[in-house]
């Protein structure tokens, strides 16, 4: 067997040294696909030194801004580098890349639909991108950081964030959104940043109360309503340019007031102790709007009661009136007979008291002489108690004039007093006859 010279073995060993420098270099080709096709699609620039569109190793002739993490690319970071064209359409090769950013260049057209799966930092900020959000961004839920402001981005935001529970800082501002904010963002337990403002978002804020937010810029949106009071905790919080209703928030149905007049002249405040939100003083409204509820049900209860003894009141006032109207009447029907059984015994009294003076008077009575002719006063009906026969008794009188009267007593003088009062009582009793025989 012949032997090899060792002047043969030197080339031979230099060559496998080389074979296998190379092999062990090898980047995954999906990953040198995918970064050919973006490296084609930003129009070959010459900034990206050691790309190529051919026959290269991204590992291992270290592209810039490239790393790798074995023969897996695991970020890109070309920021600044003035780039234009579009970002191609193999990016979701790239199943390892953690960080992808291609943020202050001018890379135009839209963000392509399939985007690196496995992103936990996505920077497209500063650019001419159009179009909207790609609905894949729901399915990237490792993704920590995305920043797209400064675009040309359009419609809604796009209700993918169910699942981002991992995101803390999103930025969307300075585009041209529309639309209400999603209600998945309720759903980002950890976001600790947001910024939306300078866009042309509608709606509410409501979607934002709950979360763990130190900075939220909403300035210059078409955001209206109320802002919630939780967001006054917020240490960093502007608002301004916006449609927000001034005042507290409202409480929860169906105590709700009337919205205030609205206004664009909203602040914003920064750190805790100097804010001037309107919601400033939402926890004493709300406890005020409390207290307000229990007062109210107390001043209800109040005025059943005062109604209830109103009533009784005003009954029993009734009543009595009713009665005291009774007695009234029963005693003024009374009166006549009291008055004149007073004469009589105060005629006999006066008799009795003064016999001089009877005497006198009966002595002047019996001088009294009547007038000659008797008149029948009037015929009575007298009861027939069943038997259905009218009686008819004859009532006369004497009649003596007013002169042989004023003669009898001297004018009616005091000592003629009893004569006086006795002709009263007659005059009575005559009055009282003739009332019950009508």
């Amino acid at each position: 067997m012949p032997m090899i010279s060792e002047t043969l073995l030197i080339p031979i060993s230099i060559h496998l040294l080389w074979c296998w420098s190379i092999a062990s270099a090898f980047t995954d080709p999906s990953n040198v696909q995918a970064l050919q096709v973006l490296y084609g699609s930003l129009n070959s620039p010459a900034q990206l030194t050691g790309w190529s569109s051919s026959g290269a190793d991204p590992c291992g002739d270290a592209w810039r801004g490239v790393s790798c993490d074995g023969s897996s690319v695991v970020e890109i970071k070309v920021s600044g580098l003035g780039l234009n064209g579009t970002m191609g359409y193999m990016l979701s090769n790239l199943l390892m890349l953690r960080t992808l950013d291609l943020s202050d260049n001018g890379i135009h057209d839209t963000i392509p639909y399939q985007l690196p799966p496995n992103l936990t930092s996505l920077n497209l900020a500063s650019n001419n991108l159009s179009g909207n959000l790609p609905y894949s961004i729901s399915s990237m839920t490792s993704l920590n950081y995305l920043n797209v402001s400064h675009n040309s981005l359009t419609q809604s935001i796009g209700d993918m964030f169910a699942n981002l529970s991992n995101l803390a800082s999103i930025d969307l501002s300075f585009n041209n959104f529309s639309g209400d904010l999603p209600n998945s963002f309720s759903s980002l337990s950890n976001l600790s940043m947001l910024n939306v403002q300078s866009n042309k978002l509608t709606g509410s804020i409501n979607a934002l109360k709950d979360l763990p937010l130190a900075n939220l810029n909403v300035a210059n949106n078409n955001f209206s309503g109320w802002i919630p009071r939780e967001l006054n905790t917020i240490p960093n919080f502007i608002y301004d340019g916006n449609s927000f209703d001034n005042g507290p928030a409202p409480p929860p149905p169906p105590y709700t007031s009337p919205p205030p007049k609205k206004s664009r002249n909203n602040h914003s405040h920064q750190g805790p102790h100097t804010n001037s939100t309107p919601v400033s003083d939402s926890n004493d409204s709300h406890s005020k709007n409390r207290s307000d509820q229990g007062l109210g049900a107390g001043y209800l209860v109040g005025i059943i009661m005062g109604s209830t003894l109103v009533g009784l009141c005003i009954m029993l006032a009734l009543v009595f009136c009713l009665r005291k109207f009774s007695k009234d009447k029963y005693d003024k029907e009374r009166s006549p007979l009291t008055s004149t059984r007073n004469l009589v015994v105060g005629a006999d009294r006066a008799n009795s008291e003064i016999p001089e003076l009877r005497v006198k008077s009966l002595a002047a009575v019996t001088d009294l002489k009547p007038l000659p002719t008797e008149k029948l006063i009037g015929e009575r009906v007298q009861p027939s108690f069943g038997i259905g026969k009218k009686a008819r008794t004859p009532i006369t009188a004497n009649s003596y004039t007013v002169a042989s009267l004023q003669t009898a007593t001297n004018s009616f003088s005091q000592e003629y007093l009893v004569v006086k009062a006795l002709l009263d009582v007659f005059t009575e009793q005559n009055f009282l006859t003739e009332r019950f025989w009508l």
